[in-house]
């Protein structure tokens, strides 16, 4: 005897049908595209940095990386120039496939997007002239009335700023890159950033230096942002375990200090 599936039965495996049916992966349009877009700011060093403001050329540690994750694809690599403020809104608009910047970690960012296995661990350190390094030694110090703090709006270094620094004069500084040639001028008195930069910028200004970069304030990792795509994640996470493992990320890291130091 055959036996027919009800309506409800039959409706059921359609939905089922529905929701396992294979989707493009960003993996494959990237490989059918020839391209890999790599959102980038431009402005963090040594991660992603220009020499000119003007061009489309990128420096750093984040944008060789992006040239071999995109040669490890067998396609051409294309930088997208995004923002702190706009970077969320650039992945959802699919403005780029990967955010590569030296990108801290967040849930808030997570809520929105996914991210990579991480590429270091790091914190919050503060830089300053020389002859104020012992006064700037803990948050407490920081957060006075006097104290001016100068932040780049949009990213982690200002909500750091206004969640540990109430008492404090918060001086906002769009471009990134020249905020610390401002607390040599004496138009702020420090920076709170993530503890390598902090290491890098005293290198480039002599005048500067960093306070706790080897006992930060907090504690974070930075990875490389990603739409929600599970596939691609898949991918990314695998090439740079192995870019890990295999020292070329150590190698690309290094090189790009010790160009840095020559440099300046």
């Amino acid at each position: 005897m055959l036996f027919s599936c009800s309506p409800a039965l039959q409706l059921q495996e359609q939905k089922t049908a529905v929701l396992t049916k294979p989707t493009t992966s960003i993996l494959d349009q990237i490989i059918k595209r020839g391209i890999l877009k790599v959102g980038t700011t431009g402005d963090f060093k040594p991660f992603s940095y220009q020499l000119n403001s003007d061009s489309n050329e990128f420096h750093g540690v984040d944008i060789e990386l992006a040239k071999d994750l995109a040669a490890s694809l067998n396609v051409k690599v294309e930088f997208i120039k995004t923002s702190w403020p706009t970077l969320l809104a650039d992945l959802k608009n699919k403005k780029y496939d990967i955010g590569m910047s030296g990108i801290t970690i967040k849930l808030a960012r997570q809520q929105q997007g996914l991210f990579s296995i991480p590429l270091l661990s790091s914190g919050k350190a503060a830089i300053t002239r020389d002859e104020n390094a012992d006064r700037f030694t803990s948050l407490e110090a920081i957060n006075k009335s006097g104290v001016r703090v100068i932040v780049n709006p949009g990213g982690t270094n200002e909500a750091f700023a206004k969640a540990n620094f109430p008492n404090a004069t918060i001086v906002q500084n769009e471009n990134n890159l020249s905020i610390f040639q401002k607390i040599v001028d004496g138009e702020a008195d420090l920076m709170v950033t993530d503890a390598v930069e902090t290491k890098i910028q005293e290198l480039i200004h002599p005048e500067l230096e960093a306070v706790n970069p080897d006992d930060p304030f907090n504690f974070f990792e930075m990875g490389y942002l990603l739409p929600r795509d599970f596939i691609f994640k898949a991918y990314v996470d695998q090439w740079l375990n192995l870019r890990q493992k295999d020292g070329t990320y150590q190698k690309i890291f290094d090189g790009e200090l010790e160009e840095l130091r020559v440099r300046n």
